[in-house]
């Protein structure tokens, strides 16, 4: 079994839909990233502040599998970390296998928790024409399928770099499989 480990960390002020790479990050327990656009108590993203801006905010970490872009290149896309405006870039765990509830340790001491996945957007053809169907999908079964990472909240603080190993402690009780956010 390969070891996780934090492949990039990004993070953006502002509102773009790509995020640049940085050499660490600082969660803030109860908000996010410390000086990203989506760090809060209640919902950041626009269309979310729109419908209801007193919602809590389950959407602090944007996490995504490194390997995600390894699948999209062999299609023709090249994407790099924090380019789908993720904060976290992992390498070498499942994501989107972990059930919500479960607890990612990013190195020494931050943790975040898992609240679901993220639902991709049109935004992401705007980056690039056509991605948004290498991302998104139907299963044998028609279900659909997000591939373009999980969110979190932040329960513990701390700084995070390229490099820092993850550990993930799994939820008491039955697996509840992660839906949108």
């Amino acid at each position: 079994m390969s070891t996780a480990v934090v492949a990039a960390v990004s993070s953006n002020a502002e509102y773009s839909f790509s995020k640049p790479n940085r050499d660490s990050i600082t969660l803030l327990a109860g908000l996010g990233v410390e000086g990203d656009v989506h760090a809060g108590v209640t919902v950041k993203h626009r269309s979310r502040v729109a419908e209801d801006p007193t919602q809590p905010n389950l959407r602090q970490v944007h996490l995504i599998h490194r390997e995600l872009f390894d699948e999209v290149a062999a299609a023709g896309f090249e994407v790099g970390a924090g380019g789908l405006g993720e904060n976290v870039t992992t390498e070498g765990i499942d994501l989107h296998a972990l059930p919500r509830g479960a607890v990612l340790r990013l190195g020494a001491e931050a943790e975040v928790e898992i609240t679901g996945l993220r639902n991709p957007c049109l935004q992401i053809d705007h980056f690039r024409e056509g991605l948004l169907k290498q991302v998104v999908g139907r299963d044998a079964d028609g279900a659909i399928v997000r591939k373009a990472g999980i969110m979190g909240v932040v329960r513990r603080g701390g700084t995070v770099r390229p490099g820092d190993g993850i550990t993930v402690t799994l939820p008491a009780g039955p697996h509840e499989p992660l839906e949108r956010v």
